[in-house]
């Protein structure tokens, strides 16, 4: 394969590190700015290529030993050779690459709301068991490579995966991926034995309860920043919160409007919202198992002062957001944990006469390209 010299100039959007050389625009993963490099290309079309680092002949100032022995061969984390500066720096400049290319938005720099912690953080897991072997996909592959410890795991999660390497290697494990799930005081796996049992986190004076399957924030020192910036500032008569889990933006929206309507597809999402909300005494949010696309297409949708939404990170489904422009409420807060999803959906709205009052990002995933960007609009 051929070998190229080159500096990498940026980080772009999927974490890649862009730079250039004999002509070609060349992408390259686990890179930080400013890296002199030695690449071999792995892939080329016409003036596009991709390469893997074969040697970093200059390190930039930015670039770190990572904290985890797996870096490099684990496909999880990708953002672990840049220090945790250089990271939050990067994810804004990928923030604003994607609105800028694919919605048309310039904005100044998009400030990035760092963890409290960038290692430690992490409360959910997927854990992959090939007999005794038990940890993540290898990167690019669907090998398994076997690991011991997790450093961006919270330490409870760790705790965990020491007993699915027990369960693992004495044989009683017949299933061949583990969810994983902990909160401060206990984890719990999703075994037959144990997806009964509830987890708990407490989020701006509610309390949540949810279960290793079911879907909920994986950074908790993140929750409530998150929480308050997206439902903030915002009042009136009736809200609807689209893709509400179990109800983690619903609670505290119902303290400021008449009625609040949380829409769901998962059902065991939706059981666990009600619970939610009847354990903390809310009495005005109702919930609704739907597809978001068919519920905004619905009578039920009409006349909302707010519409939040939190879809997953493939993005809000084909029409979903022309149905929304059709409801035009007069707000709507959008919860994204991909840009590129993001920034398509704004650039519809944008077009159809909303403007953006206040744009965030907050660094839910530490040590990974991956960032949480919360867009505040309203009907101009």
């Amino acid at each position: 394969m051929t070998s190229l010299e080159l500096t990498i100039e940026r980080i772009v959007p999927q974490g890649l590190g862009i730079g250039f050389a004999d002509g070609l625009t060349i992408f390259v993963p686990l890179a930080a700015a400013g890296d002199r490099l030695r690449v071999e290309l792995t892939q080329r079309k016409k003036k596009i290529a991709f390469g893997r680092i074969v040697e970093v002949l200059e390190p930039s100032p930015d670039r770190q030993t990572p904290p985890c022995r797996y870096f490099g061969e684990c496909g999880g984390c990708d953002f672990q050779q840049m220090n945790y500066p250089a990271q939050l720096a990067a994810k804004s400049l990928i923030i604003g690459d994607a609105l800028r290319r694919l919605g048309k938005i310039d904005l100044s720099a998009v400030e990035v709301v760092a963890s409290p912690n960038p290692l430690g953080y992490r409360g959910r897991a997927r854990w992959q068991v090939r007999g005794s072997l038990v940890g993540y996909f290898r990167r690019e592959s669907h090998d398994v490579i076997d690991i011991e410890n997790c450093p961006i795991l919270a330490p409870k999660l760790n705790e965990a995966l020491s007993v699915v390497r027990e369960r693992a290697e004495h044989g009683s494990l017949r299933i061949h991926e583990v969810e994983a799930a902990a909160d401060g005081e206990k984890f719990v796996l999703s075994t037959a034995n144990d997806d009964d049992e509830f987890l708990q986190c407490d989020v701006l004076g509610a309390k949540y309860k949810f279960r290793s399957t079911s879907f909920f924030q994986a950074n908790s020192l993140l929750i409530e920043q998150l929480v308050s910036f997206a439902t903030g500032g915002f009042s009136g008569s009736k809200a609807l919160d689209l893709y509400c889990g179990v109800g983690l933006f619903t609670l505290p929206l119902a303290r400021n409007f008449d009625t609040v309507v949380g829409v769901e597809g998962s059902d065991v999402s939706i059981e666990l919202a009600r619970a939610n909300a009847a354990a903390n005494g809310v009495e005005n949010a109702e919930f609704v198992q739907s597809t978001v696309k068919a519920f905004v297409g619905s009578r039920s949708a009409r006349d909302a002062d707010l519409i939040l939404l939190d879809p997953p990170r493939s993005g809000t489904e084909k029409g979903t957001i022309e149905r929304i422009i059709e409801l035009r409420p007069k707000a709507i807060s959008y919860v994204s944990c991909d840009p590129s999803m993001l920034a398509r959906d704004l650039h519809l709205l944008l077009d159809a006469g909303y403007v953006i009052d206040d744009l965030k990002a907050f660094d839910l995933f530490p040590q990974s390209h991956h960032v949480e960007t919360v867009a505040k609009l309203r009907l101009n």
